[in-house]
């Protein structure tokens, strides 16, 4: 009897192989990849936090201690200098409301458009949802936003003020700066792959922003036939929005927010497109 002769291997053209092509439009976008690779999502959150304060010698003291000495300095020039306007409440509690948003905020900016830039090495050598590095990295700085808030309730045991009933929306006015925070990444980050301008001039545009933002000082100030233009700015709703739900100020003006909203929505999606169309070119370029 003779013996079987062993199936020969295919040739390589007909091996099976998968080939990744990014998708073009709307179809582009699939969440349900987004939400498969939602571990991912987690460990690069975690690495952020590991990053910036494993070697650090106070470690995530830093999150208390940067809002912390924003709220000093605020407190000597605008509070003690400039006596700003407060309704009664201690300029250093006013100022606090205000930075922790703020802190957030611009620490979640300043991440989502460089953090393209930062994972070159990972963009180039694993295929995985581009998107998951801005939303890793504008949801890191929430950790921050924690701690901070753990600092504020301290400060209202200290001045012996309780937090108002509105408390319970803070959530939603944090949402509103999560939202900005990643609509601004989804637009910056590819733009900082292209043209590396964009970090030098990144903290420029955050420090202006800050000043044309009520942080420092009340929204009462600025004149009232400039105030619905000045309360276009998203970051007002929400600083005024926080210390409004806190301390018990005046309201923010809600239909200048709804008009915010709605604008942070559309650049949201316009900015979504917009990434699915740049992250083509990402590995070519980065």
């Amino acid at each position: 009897m003779h013996a079987a002769a062993p199936a020969l291997a295919p040739a390589p053209s007909e091996r099976p192989s998968i080939e990744i092509r990014p998708a073009s439009g709307w179809a582009g976008l699939n969440l349900r990849e987004i939400w498969r690779s939602r571990e991912l999502l987690y460990f690069l959150v975690l690495r952020e936090l590991k990053i910036r304060y494993k070697q650090a010698v106070i470690g995530v003291g830093w999150a208390i201690v940067q809002p912390l000495l924003a709220a000093l300095i605020f407190t000597v020039i605008f509070g003690l200098f400039a006596k700003m306007p407060t309704g009664g409440i201690p300029y250093p509690l006013f100022a606090y409301a205000a930075i922790l948003p703020w802190t957030f905020f611009a620490e979640a900016v300043r991440r989502s458009s460089v953090g393209l830039v930062s994972d070159a090495d990972l963009i180039r050598k694993v295929y995985f949802p581009r998107l998951i590095v801005p939303l890793a990295m504008v949801t890191a700085p929430l950790a921050d936003f924690a701690a901070g808030l753990i600092v504020l309730l301290g400060m209202f045991l200290w001045y012996g003020i309780s937090p108002t009933p509105y408390i319970m929306l803070l959530p939603l006015f944090l949402g509103v700066a999560y939202a900005l925070a990643l609509a601004i990444g989804l637009w910056l980050g590819p733009l900082s792959v292209r043209y590396r301008d964009v970090m030098h001039t990144l903290p420029f545009l955050i420090q202006v922003w800050l000043y044309a933002s009520p942080v420092a000082y009340p929204s009462s100030i600025v004149p009232e036939r400039w105030r619905l233009l000045y309360s276009l700015n998203p970051m007002v709703g929400v600083v005024e929005g926080f210390r409004w739900a806190l301390l018990g100020t005046p309201h923010p003006d809600f239909r200048a927010m709804a008009i915010s909203v709605v604008v942070i929505a559309v650049a949201l999606a316009l900015g979504l497109a917009y990434f699915r169309k740049m992250e083509r070119s990402f590995a070519d370029i980065i």
